[in-house]
């Protein structure tokens, strides 16, 4: 069974205020030019997305600085719904996962209120994280802490990845699956769009 993590991308798509604003538009049809063809205008961290340790260090690795294999392995969800603050059994985690925390806030990626009341990453949990160096932190929601990013920046110094704006995270939990975050191939990207689909056995 393969699960789709990924959101859509259309004109409804959630992005900040405080962001450029995204073009989504038909540049061309069938029916006038023999061609259909859509113009996409958005940032790198746009929907679905993963964030690469340049996103917030100056002059740390970008997303060509990992191999394939970086973003692929044994993936698990945590539900974690109904706390603000994200502390969690740890104890299935293992070197090399991918562990996806299930919050339920993408449940209101199209409400006006979803950039906000957005639960976050305890620094103990990080911590643990990384120090089992598990490949890539996910989270439903459009960040997995707040301005001053401290919970990032934990992450990015440890080469972890993180992936936000996941969504279909209640398909996966339970089940033992591989995980698959394939990011749009952008050079030195500092982030990009990437499709996330979960593979259970």
């Amino acid at each position: 069974m393969i699960i789709d993590l990924t959101m859509p991308i259309d004109s409804k798509t959630p992005n900040h205020e405080c962001e450029p604003k995204v073009e989504i538009q038909q540049y061309s049809v069938v029916a006038k030019g023999g061609i259909a063809k859509k113009l996409l205008k958005f940032h790198s961290h746009f929907s679905t997305h993963i964030d690469a340790p340049a996103h917030m260090l100056d002059g740390a690795r970008t997303l060509s600085d990992f191999s394939i294999e970086k973003f692929v392995g044994r993936g698990m969800v945590i539900d974690v719904r109904g706390k603000n603050e994200i502390a969690a059994d740890l104890d299935r985690v293992q070197e090399g996962d991918i562990v996806l925390f299930w919050t339920g806030h993408t449940k209101k990626a199209y409400d006006k209120d979803f950039f906000s009341n957005n639960p976050i990453i305890s620094e103990k949990t990080a911590q643990e994280l990384i120090n089992k160096k598990i490949k890539i932190i996910g989270i439903d929601s459009f960040t997995p802490d707040n301005e001053p990013y401290t919970i990032h920046k934990m992450f990015f110094k440890a080469d972890i990845l993180i992936v936000e704006n996941l969504i279909n995270l209640d398909l996966a939990v339970g089940k033992q699956f591989q995980c698959y975050v394939l990011p749009l191939n952008i050079k030195n990207g500092d982030g990009a769009p990437c499709r996330v689909i979960a593979v259970t056995n």
